[in-house]
């Protein structure tokens, strides 16, 4: 019997009716929501949603001048803001269990091969998105919140609502944290035969100029934060292309490997 016969009988017999894949799927995704409200209670409970606020909002409040405070203009957003804040940290600490819970359902359809390749990434883009949030809010925050109130002019006060203070919160968060899952898309776009490796180092410089646009779409009006977001994406983009060629030896098909 040949390699590729035995790649045609590793998932023979694991056909399941498309209710049952309906099914797992509907246990799954209450099993991702179990995770996501378990981890709200216990935020809830412990450090609290205005405690939780505070710490989210400690950056930008050390930068402010002396006396001066957040402010909130909705009504009842001193209580509606802390909670969503509750929300997603327990949704971002919950994804490790999310990501487990969407390997385990497409994990019975996968071959050893892509096995190899999948969970790796799951694995890692989750730790590269804590990451990339981890590094903006305790680095770019501690650096461009002061700079900004440089540039303040001195008739300004400057007072931030906190719901507005959220929202810019959450979009660098994702900012960062989806420029740093660059060395994941180089990896699948390598994997999947889409770019060479070769090409990949020859479109270096092209990337450089797409992530400082990138870098300054994104970021606050100031080059700190600008270059703090280009350079790691750089940084990764290195590393992406590294991994692509492990990647690439070690989840070979069989039939690849002849």
């Amino acid at each position: 019997m040949t390699d590729s016969a035995n790649k045609e009988d590793e998932l023979a017999g694991t056909e399941q009716p498309f209710v049952q894949h309906l099914v797992e799927l509907r246990d799954r995704l209450l099993h991702s929501l179990y995770g996501i409200g378990a981890a709200l209670v216990l935020l809830l409970l412990y450090p609290g949603p205005s405690r939780l606020y505070d710490l989210l909002a400690m950056p930008l409040v050390k930068a402010l001048p002396e006396g001066s405070r957040m402010i909130a203009v909705g009504v009842v957003s001193p209580f509606l803001v802390p909670i969503k804040v509750s929300v997603m940290a327990a949704i971002a600490l919950s994804l490790p269990w999310i990501l487990y819970q969407i390997w385990a359902f497409v994990a019975p359809g996968l071959y050893k091969h892509e096995k190899r390749l999948v969970l790796p990434l799951v694995a890692a883009s989750t730790v590269l998105f804590y990451m990339g949030a981890a590094f903006c809010y305790f680095f770019v925050f501690g650096q461009a919140f002061p700079a900004i109130q440089r540039m303040a002019p001195i008739s300004v006060a400057v007072s931030p609502d906190i719901e507005a203070y959220l929202d810019f919160v959450i979009t660098m968060f994702i900012a960062f944290g989806v420029a740093f899952e660059v060395p994941i898309v180089v990896v699948i776009l390598a994997r999947m035969g889409i770019v060479t490796v070769a090409q990949l180092k020859s479109f270096r410089t092209y990337f450089v100029v797409g992530a400082a646009a990138v870098a300054g779409l994104v970021t606050p009006p100031d080059p700190v934060s600008m270059i703090a977001l280009l350079i790691p994406m750089v940084l990764l983009y290195e590393c992406g292309m590294l991994a692509a060629q492990f990647f690439i030896r070690h989840t070979a098909a069989p039939e690849e490997n002849l």
